[in-house]
């Protein structure tokens, strides 16, 4: 079960993530790409049996892999209906090479399939600067077709995983009997403006281009754009829905809700499944002078490295909090600020509380808190979801990706 559901949003799920709206097949298999001994499926593949409207939205990284710089382009001049993925090599600084081997994915995906290389969407994720081993790939895309079915999403689902601990789907349906499923990937590199990490959503209403795009750009803004587990942001994050209409048109409200259910349960997932992590940490700031001062407030708090340590030792240092209340880039005034953890306030008007300090220390050592900072200034509100920072991610993140350690 998913973070933070009630009883209404339980009877809303299906199963069955991309494959559930109707008309979808997925499937993944393995090639691999990051070393030929590894058995873990990393090539994906997502299709449309009908014509679709297609919405993205990218990282905002300068330095953009060339799958990103092409899936730019196939948004801007065509109705993609399929998305070609792999893990294990990102195709991230990669220059013209990367750029034909992002092109040769679409047109052998696209060959296997019927398709124009201009209806597919590719995307990779995994190691940076290395070139992607096609000779690994070229071979396989007549097994990844056979490999498409209704019952597909998690074996795609898997194929796209790169330090995740577990696949991540999840589907509603919603008035009318029609259906938004999505899967997604991200482990490390997490934060604002995208995260390293991929999710690709279907669904099976009508929607027309514009405001498919308008609603996932909204989607994406509070949930995957509201959370970090490290503060860094990646140069090939995506986020790609396609629509196929086959179920019929349905209200902008109930469309903008379910996609918006999708996407932030996606993202918890992503935070839950952060790379060592140990808590899931809710930061919201209330009481801000605009939404804008909240947020960075926010941001400053789920960044900070002392805070997220504290965390994972399991110390409520409302100290460390309160400093990274003060240097975001918001009005504050000290002597307002009081700090929650869980229902238990632990300073008031920026000075500690009797709150006993046993009891502020049960909160946090549960996997999941809520941590509240009322600035007292005003309406302005922000919710940004984070991790603490284990020893364990530095050692994983010096070891795992060392570019020693990385074979051909």
């Amino acid at each position: 079960m998913g973070l933070g559901m009630d009883r209404l949003e339980l009877e809303m799920m299906v199963a069955g993530g991309v494959c559930a709206p109707e008309g979808f097949l997925a499937g993944g298999i393995t090639c691999g790409i990051k070393r030929p001994d590894l058995p873990k499926k990393d090539l994906a593949l997502i299709v449309s049996e009908q014509p679709c409207t297609a919405a993205a939205v990218f990282t905002k990284n300068q330095v953009a892999a060339p799958p990103v710089r092409l899936s730019r382009i196939r948004l801007a001049e065509g109705a993609p209906r399929a998305i070609v993925a792999n893990s294990g090599n990102a195709n991230a600084a990669t220059g013209e090479q990367g750029m034909r081997d992002a092109e040769e994915m679409c047109a052998l995906a696209a060959a296997e399939l019927g398709l124009r290389p201009e209806d597919v969407f590719v995307c990779s994720t995994g190691i940076i600067g290395k070139p992607v081993p096609m000779e690994r790939i070229r071979s396989r895309f007549g097994d990844l077709r056979q490999a498409l079915h209704r019952n597909g999403s998690e074996a795609a689902a898997e194929a796209i995983m790169t330090s995740d601990t577990r696949p991540k789907e999840f589907a509603v349906e919603i008035e009318g009997g029609i259906r938004i499923g999505g899967i997604a990937k991200g482990a490390g590199m997490i934060r604002p403006d995208m995260a390293t990490m991929l999710a690709f959503l279907t669904t099976d209403a009508a929607v027309d281009r514009d405001t498919l795009q308008a609603a996932t750009v909204e989607a994406v803004k509070q949930s995957f754009n509201c959370i970090t587990i490290d503060g860094d942001t990646s140069t090939n994050d995506t986020v790609i829905v396609l629509a196929n209409g086959v179920k019929g048109s349905v209200s902008r409200e109930a469309f903008q809700r379910g996609l918006n259910r999708v996407m932030l349960e996606l993202a918890h997932r992503i935070v839950a499944d952060g790379e060592r992590v140990t808590k899931f940490v809710t930061v919201e700031v209330k009481g801000a002078k605009s939404d804008a001062d909240a947020r960075a407030v926010a941001d400053a708090v789920a960044n900070s490295n002392l805070c997220k340590a504290s965390w994972n030792g399991e110390d409520p240092n409302w100290g460390r909090i309160l400093h990274a209340v003060g240097y975001a880039k918001a009005e504050i005034v000290e002597e307002k600020v009081d700090i929650f953890f869980g229902a238990l306030q632990a300073t008031r008007n920026g000075l500690a509380t009797e709150t006993p300090l046993l009891d502020l220390i049960e909160i946090v050592r549960q996997p999941k808190f809520h941590v509240t900072i009322d600035l007292n200034l005003g309406d302005g509100h922000a919710l940004v979801y984070s991790s603490d920072l284990s020893p364990e991610y530095v050692d994983f993140n010096r070891r795992e990706y060392s570019l020693v350690n990385q074979k051909a």
